[in-house]
């Protein structure tokens, strides 16, 4: 199938007030623009937002808020990224929200048993309700820009993405094209035909679940410290890292101590969806899982050899969201007395990967 479209057969979710409760105006965070309103109107019920594996994991997009032409390079642990921006700059953390859009439109699909393809076909509206921005017209001329800089900024990586390592060359998204009622009129519809690249990450199932709250942090580096921390972290109860891994790992172009200021800045200001930050001994920051309810004995932790098991057994799978999954099946059964944690998480994870199949 190469058309998948978006917004036909509605079903609607509906959210409200943000989870961080944050305040309008405080802070850096954007309020919910849309408070009780239609998150995602679609033909598929399940489209929480998604991202994939390896932008979390390497910085592929600009933190910059003013157009970036620079060349960007990137090397560690054998994954190489060069990032070629267009005359309109390369494409920045914000425009990435119509990837993780149509990633998480994708997902919902797979997860329903439907066909998809690259090509996706959706409401320039519910894009822009769903990622939390205005419907305004200076917000439907912004939503162009950001389609020009994915399909400008150009990718050459080794990274792999499913089971395979290809050096390769892309866009962020091949093509684009915009309906309109008419000439110079509303933004109807548009149709984006997302990379090979991305497009196997997806059928791969190389992605994980994001907060919603993401869309409301309104700092480009807030963004990408929240990707890093979710990647890392996942489910675990804490993640340590040397503030210079995290400098060079989320693409910053602002100098060490400049960098350390605005990441105490975040410890202080405290609204990073689901994490906590604190800054230890050594050079290091901390990011703490938050908000763990815990009502009863918790189950024990899980081995990181349970972890690559359950990788194994599913490929390409967020671990950490199978594990919250098996928790909450764990509480739902009574909270029994486990002989072995691992045995019991993986003997879950190999009935899920039979029932996925």
């Amino acid at each position: 199938m190469d058309n998948f479209r978006v917004g036909v057969n509605k079903t609607t979710i509906r959210i409200g007030r943000s989870m961080t409760g944050a305040v309008i105006g405080q802070g850096g965070i954007v309020p919910d623009r849309h408070p009780q309103t239609d998150i995602f109107s679609c033909d598929i019920f399940d489209a929480i937002p998604k991202n994939d594996l390896a932008s979390m994991e390497h910085p592929m997009f600009s933190l910059a808020t003013r157009p970036d032409l620079r060349v960007l390079s990137y090397e560690h642990n054998g994954a190489q990224i060069e990032i070629t921006p267009s005359v309109k700059g390369l494409a920045t953390i914000h425009d990435k929200d119509i990837l993780i859009f149509c990633i998480s439109q994708l997902m919902a699909a797979l997860n329903a048993g439907r066909a998809v393809g690259r090509t996706l076909t959706l409401k320039a509206h519910d894009l822009l309700i769903a990622t939390n921005r205005e419907t305004s017209g200076d917000a439907y001329r912004r939503l162009r820009d950001s389609l020009d800089r994915l399909a400008g900024t150009r990718i050459t990586t080794n990274i792999m993405t499913g089971d395979k390592e290809i050096t390769s060359g892309f866009g962020l998204i091949e093509s684009w094209e915009i309906e309109r009622k008419a000439r110079g009129g509303r933004m109807v519809s548009v149709s984006i035909t997302i990379s090979e690249w991305l497009f196997r990450a997806v059928m791969s199932k190389s992605v994980l679940t994001l907060s919603r709250d993401y869309f409301n942090l309104r700092k480009p580096l807030e963004r990408r410290i929240y990707e890093l921390a979710r990647k890392h972290c996942g489910r675990q109860k804490s993640w340590k890292v040397s503030v210079d891994m995290l400098l060079k790992k989320s693409g910053s172009a602002s100098p060490r101590r400049v960098f350390r200021k605005m990441l105490r800045d975040m410890i202080a200001a405290n609204h990073l969806p689901d994490y906590d930050m604190s800054e230890e001994a050594g050079d290091m920051i901390r990011f703490g899982l938050r908000n763990v309810v815990v009502d009863g004995p918790d189950a024990p932790p899980i081995s990181e050899d349970a972890y690559n098991e359950a990788r194994r057994i599913i490929p390409g799978v967020d671990v950490y969201a199978l594990e919250a999954d098996w928790r909450g099946y764990w509480v739902s059964s009574g909270r029994p007395r486990l002989r072995s944690a691992d045995g019991a998480f993986l003997g879950f994870v190999k009935a899920r990967a039979k029932t996925d199949r």
